[in-house]
């Protein structure tokens, strides 16, 4: 039997909270679940992503993010890391300026990574039930701030050592000089992706692929863990056998096409989550060309939005 020759791409997909019968949120986006697993163990595979090296394969993680919280007239929201500039400079001085506090809780030496991902182990921290900016972000935070599972009074603790960092941050000369420079104050902290490495529980399509295509921190650390070649960009030459899970998928879409309609690509499997809910497709040349009942007409192209069932923009 012959392999086809099949590129696999993977789509971001948001979570469904209108269930009016969910009293917590679900732990982690879709495409978080399927790429760690239930558990989301993302910090030491974000860390991977971002410096390489090596991590203890037992060694439990909590990422550390300096965020802002946006107050409205009566809750707060958490705005999202990319759309708020912060120097090296400036996490760095936040973080001097914190790290009494955090080795006063945790007992354990904080690892700046980069300006927006902080590390540590996180001691009496790590059963918390947690999520992510990226799940969390433009939203209430009463809804995701991090939730006792196994030991109760972790939530509490958690959110009073938040308070005393905010409370800190409110009079740093950083957030002084950014609010006189019409920049948000840098006035929280958000912990998330509490783990190991070795609660990783990857999926098939990723444990079998020859590549790894992304730009995304966390896919870059999970493709150093399990040792797969990883780029940061598509190539039209080495599809065949790459997993790709890209911040702007839509723009690779034409090469895809062009693969799939040359034969140099028998199929492109497809991963999303309508509504929350995993989906897998297979693509083929066939699915590539829409037929028109006017034969004398040329067929036409399945666009992204076809494909995708999303909006023009």
């Amino acid at each position: 039997m012959t392999t086809k020759r099949q590129f696999t791409l993977l789509l971001s997909g948001d979570d469904a909270v209108a269930d009016s019968l969910q009293t917590v949120p679900t732990r982690g986006l879709p495409h978080e679940r399927f790429l760690l697993g239930d558990g989301v163990p993302a910090a030491p595979f974000v860390l991977l992503g971002l410096e390489g090296g090596a991590v203890d394969s037992n060694t439990v993680l909590a990422c550390i993010q300096p965020v802002h919280l946006h107050a409205t007239r009566d809750h707060l929201v958490l705005m999202h890391t990319d759309h708020i500039p912060l120097t090296a400079a400036e996490s760095t001085a936040l973080l001097e300026e914190a790290k009494p506090l955090f080795q006063d809780e945790f007992k354990a030496e904080i690892l700046a990574a980069d300006p927006y991902h902080w590390f540590i182990n996180p001691a009496h921290f790590a059963s918390l039930a947690t999520h992510s900016v990226d799940q969390a972000h433009g939203r209430n935070i009463d809804w995701w701030l991090p939730r006792d599972s196994t030991e109760v009074g972790k939530a509490r603790a958690w959110r009073k050592l938040q308070n005393e960092i905010q409370m800190l941050w409110h009079i740093s000369p950083i957030n002084e000089a950014r609010q006189a420079s019409g920049l948000p104050a840098i006035n929280s902290i958000w912990i998330s992706g509490i783990g190991s490495i070795s609660d990783l529980q990857a999926p098939n399509e990723i444990r079998e692929a020859s590549r790894i295509i992304t730009d995304h921190p966390v896919l870059k650390g999970i493709a150093h863990h399990l040792t797969i070649s990883c780029s940061s960009a598509v190539n039209a030459d080495t599809l065949v056998g790459g997993f790709a899970w890209l911040k702007d998928p839509a723009a690779v879409w034409p090469m895809l096409q062009s693969a799939l309609l040359n034969e140099s690509l028998d199929e492109l499997k497809l991963i999303d989550f309508p509504n929350g809910a995993l989906r897998k497709r297979t693509i083929q040349k066939s699915d590539v060309k829409k037929g028109s009942w006017a034969f004398w007409r040329a067929p036409t192209l399945l666009s992204w939005q076809e494909l995708t069932g999303s909006k023009a923009a």
